[in-house]
């Protein structure tokens, strides 16, 4: 019964929100500290900048947009499960939420480059 229950596409879903919002948490730290770095050395910040022009920086950008997408939409998914009666389009609406969040980051990626 339980690999049943881990081969179910909400199962994926609930993995998917929790690992965006742990990867999220972790990127939060790195984002303060460039942000501190405007107000306390300008110099290291132009320097931290240029390397925002590589193609690694990027895809991590890339990476991070899917991220709070996934997030934001999984969230969305638990508020429908709490919310609204279970209906079996329910699977339905969180792969729809899925490729929404990879069109968003996509599109953030090629307006990037």
């Amino acid at each position: 019964m339980k690999a049943l229950a881990r081969s179910h596409p909400l199962w994926l879903a609930y993995i998917l929100h929790r690992v965006s919002g742990v990867l999220l948490a972790l990127f939060l730290p790195l984002h303060f500290w460039v942000l501190s770095m405007a107000i306390t050395n300008s110099q290291r910040l132009d320097a931290f900048l240029l390397l925002t022009d590589s193609v690694a920086v990027k895809l991590a950008e890339f990476g991070l947009i899917f991220l709070l997408a996934v997030h934001m939409f999984g969230g969305l998914r638990l508020i429908a499960l709490e919310w609204l009666p279970w209906t079996s389009s329910q699977k339905t609406l969180a792969a729809l939420a899925t490729a929404v969040s990879f069109c968003i980051a996509t599109l953030f990626f090629l307006r990037a480059v």
